[in-house]
């Protein structure tokens, strides 16, 4: 199956940061991006996870070539 690499704004919250964050995401879809972002979150910022979903559907996101593997990339949130 194709992977997209999603560039996700997601909040995150004080005092990690005072201006949010940037989530650079491999995933088949836009439940997968949600899901590991939230895996590697541990559900510290779940209060804005409903902003999150939104976030994840209108990132931008570009096709990647096969063989590569589900997964968080980068987070920049300082």
């Amino acid at each position: 199956m194709a992977k997209f690499l999603y560039i996700v704004d997601h909040f995150v919250g004080f005092p990690q940061s005072e201006y949010g964050g940037v989530w650079n995401v491999i995933a088949e879809n836009d439940d997968e991006c949600f899901d590991l972002i939230v895996k590697w979150d541990n559900e510290q910022w779940s209060e804005h996870y409903g902003k999150l979903r939104e976030n994840v559907i209108k990132a931008p996101r570009f096709a990647l070539l096969d063989g590569v593997q589900s997964q968080v990339v980068e987070t920049f949130t300082v």
